[in-house]
């Protein structure tokens, strides 16, 4: 082309060329490009539940809004991703379709584009013309509005579903959000916080009972296990709904060699380089879920929207969360909490109170405030940590917990904290073993378990001090080197657990070990073997070979005086024990200076005083003198009775001094009276086969029988 006849072409337009007249008939036809849901008559969701487990209440309330003639209303359901919130959802739908009589809509709207989409599709389905959905989506009319409209006058009752509606701003912003007294409307979202609902009853939701998450994984795998079984997974899986779902597909679908429940558990237990999240995602294909629920993903969605929000810290203290367990954890531990310029101290609440908001937390009820978050996220926000900041998240983390822990606990009754922080160092322990960070952080949590132990054992709950002392002895056994002083420490409290538990020949054989543990890597007279000395010989004289134990005392004992002087309080401690055992004339006639000195250095109710006197008590009635012995036994009686109550241990073994001094002095009612409470009192706390429960039992026969014999 040349000349006055060049030309270009727009567009769908053409370029025509002819010499001479011409007349041209062209025809267009246009199809209009649809970018909305093929669907809102039925939901867009993967695969639902066979039977929609527990969520009873829930049910009845939401069956009851879709009731011939209930409209105006609108419901929250909000909760963890993964708990359920959709499948309830699902379930309504198909109640108020099939049985309720009413017209359901289903709307995706966890984006704009999505949203906008599916509501003009409902307007569509609600008898909008083509040019008002034309003029809606050329933004020539409310969009909203429209789709109102056509609601409001609908021919049918009808029930809106809007699902995955976890950023409530795009319902608010463009005015999506509404009530109808022809309908009833249904929202699903991870965002708890009632200030974007106004005028919306909420239900939340969360893990199922133990019970119903057995069923439900039973659902799914009829065939791989018993019911207790499916409970045990149910566990491990923290009774999540999405988890669930996706571990019995998994079983469900297994061809070549198929595992049963109890194989599945075990490998969820993690070891031998199996992954748990890793694990339960296999599930996912099996079933045809996407990627917006699979455990690695959809707690992402969340910080994402967190993030964009302006408030990248939640996922910082998200991660920080995941070094603990997920059992109650008391609010108080995360004072002070900061991780640098990337969760600096004065952003911790506005951080924690996004991931409230966005359900990735609870606050949990209780008489201490804290904080539950499920494990099956920790897990899954933990092995996607990057490795340059885990030895900072373990430091910090211990950190907070040491600042709450009580550096020496005293005996007694321990506060509420203490015990709410045993799973969640456990917990940071396993984290630190498989983050494999450097030794200060592995010391720092080290200590933590110790703290942990020694207030248990303190407060008297030696079963508990065992528990926690052996699974954190066990998993730090890898960490540090045998003759870690803090390793030492927690195993000397390991043995001290398993002598009051009446496990004296354990209690034995570990303090040997460590005494040589002590001796090779620390020397003969350092303190932590001094200590092991001491406490071997508890074991060693309740096994009948006091002449042994007595060796053992004294040279705790001449150590100490050695090391700290002769008023030290562990010194102290040291030469009680030797007068308590001792047969020699000289140890036991030093027994009154040495209560003088505890009450001198300590005062009269100390609980070193308190040991002393109980001590001296013991000696003076072992030599026969009880009427010297009463005074000492009456004096550390009432105090440990005031200070600890009649059920601690030490107050049940001074009854047993006391009883038996009055009984030797003739006052045979009420020696028989501390018997029978000492009886009571050593089956309520050891049980009834503990070898100081059995003596008990054997010294008020002895009264008895002597009685009957008069």
């Amino acid at each position: 082309m040349s000349g006055r006849n060049d030309a270009r072409a727009d567009g769908q337009g053409r370029v025509y060329q002819a010499s001479g007249d011409q007349h041209i008939t062209e025809h267009h036809h246009h199809t209009p490009e649809w970018s909305g849901p093929d669907s809102v008559r039925r939901p867009a969701v993967g695969r639902l539940p066979l039977v929609l487990r527990d969520r009873v209440g829930e049910m009845n309330r939401l069956r009851a809004a879709v009731e011939p003639g209930v409209g105006n209303g609108v419901y929250v359901l909000h909760g963890l991703g993964g708990c359920g919130k959709t499948a309830v959802a699902c379930t309504l739908f198909h109640h108020a379709t099939d049985q309720a009589g009413r017209l359901g809509l289903w709307v995706n709207a966890s984006d704009p584009t999505s949203l906008r989409a599916g509501m003009l599709a409902v307007a569509a389905d609600r008898g909008a013309t083509d040019g008002e959905l034309m003029g809606a989506r050329s933004g020539l009319r409310p969009a909203a509005d429209l789709v109102w409209h056509y609601l409001d006058r609908s021919d049918q009752p009808w029930l809106l579903v809007l699902d995955n509606a976890d950023d409530p701003a795009i319902l608010r912003d463009g005015g999506w959000l509404r009530t109808s007294p022809a309908g009833t409307v249904v929202v699903t979202t991870r965002q708890a916080t009632a200030h974007w609902w106004p005028g919306a009853e909420l239900l939340q939701f969360g893990v199922l009972p133990r019970e119903d998450a057995a069923l439900a994984l039973r659902d799914l795998a009829p065939h791989a296990g018993s019911i207790e079984d499916a409970a045990e997974v149910a566990d491990r899986l923290g009774r999540l709904p999405l988890a669930l779902t996706l571990a019995g597909g998994f079983l469900a679908h297994q061809v070549i060699d198929p595992w049963s429940l109890a194989d599945y558990g075990r490998r969820l237990a993690g070891g031998a380089g199996v992954d748990p999240i890793e694990l339960i995602e296999q599930g996912a294909s099996a079933i045809g879920c996407d990627s917006r629920h699979l455990p690695s993903r959809t707690w992402q969605l969340s910080l994402d929207a967190l993030a964009a929000q302006g408030l990248p810290e939640a996922g910082h203290l998200l991660r920080l969360l995941a070094c603990w367990s997920s059992d109650p954890l008391p609010l108080s531990v995360l004072r002070g909490a900061e991780l640098g310029l990337v969760l600096p101290a004065s952003h911790v609440e506005t951080a924690l109170r996004g991931l409230l908001d966005h359900s990735l937390t609870e606050l949990a009820s209780g008489e201490i405030r804290c904080l539950r978050t499920h494990g099956v996220l920790l897990d899954s926000v933990a092995r996607t940590t990057l490795i340059n900041q885990r030895e900072q998240l373990v430091a910090t983390a211990a950190r907070l917990c040491l600042a709450v822990l009580p550096e020496k606990p005293d005996r007694g009754i321990q506060d509420p904290h203490v015990d709410l922080l045993a799973p969640h160092v456990l917990a940071l322990l396993r984290r630190t073993a498989s983050w494999r960070v450097g030794q200060p952080p592995v010391e720092a949590v080290a200590e933590c378990a110790l703290r942990i132990a020694t207030a248990s054992h303190r407060a008297g709950d030696y079963a508990s001090a065992l528990s926690v002392g052996g699974n954190a002895a066990e998993l730090l056994s890898s960490m540090l080197d045998e003759g870690n002083v803090l390793l030492i420490r927690l195993r000397q409290r390991i043995g001290r657990a398993l002598f009051r538990l009446g496990r004296f020949e354990e209690s034995e054989a570990l303090y040997r070990r460590l005494l040589e543990v002590c001796e090779e890597t620390l020397g003969p007279d350092a303190p932590e073997t001094l200590a092991t000395c001491l406490k071997l010989a508890s074991p060693v004289i309740n096994l009948g070979r006091g002449q042994e134990g007595v060796a053992l005392i004294r040279r705790a004992a001449e150590g100490r005086v050695r090391a700290f002087g002769s008023t030290h309080p562990l010194t102290l401690l040291a030469r009680s024990a030797l007068m308590e055992q001792s047969t020699q004339v000289s140890e036991l006639a030093a027994g009154p200076a040495l209560v003088m000195d505890c009450r001198r250095e300590f005062g009269e109710g100390h609980s070193i005083t308190l040991i002393a006197e109980l001590d001296l008590a013991f000696a003076l009635h072992r030599e026969g003198q009880p009427a010297e012995a009463l005074p000492y036994a009456r004096s550390a009686f009432e105090g440990f009775l005031r200070r600890f109550g009649s059920d601690y241990p030490i107050t049940l073994n001074n009854r047993s001094t006391l009883s038996k001094t009055l009984w030797d002095l003739g006052q045979h009612t009420e020696a028989i009276e501390h018997a029978e409470i000492l009886v009571e009192g050593r089956t309520r706390v050891l049980g009834p086969s503990h070898p100081w429960t059995l003596i008990a039992q054997q010294l008020l026969e002895k009264y008895r029988d002597s009685q009957r014999g008069s």
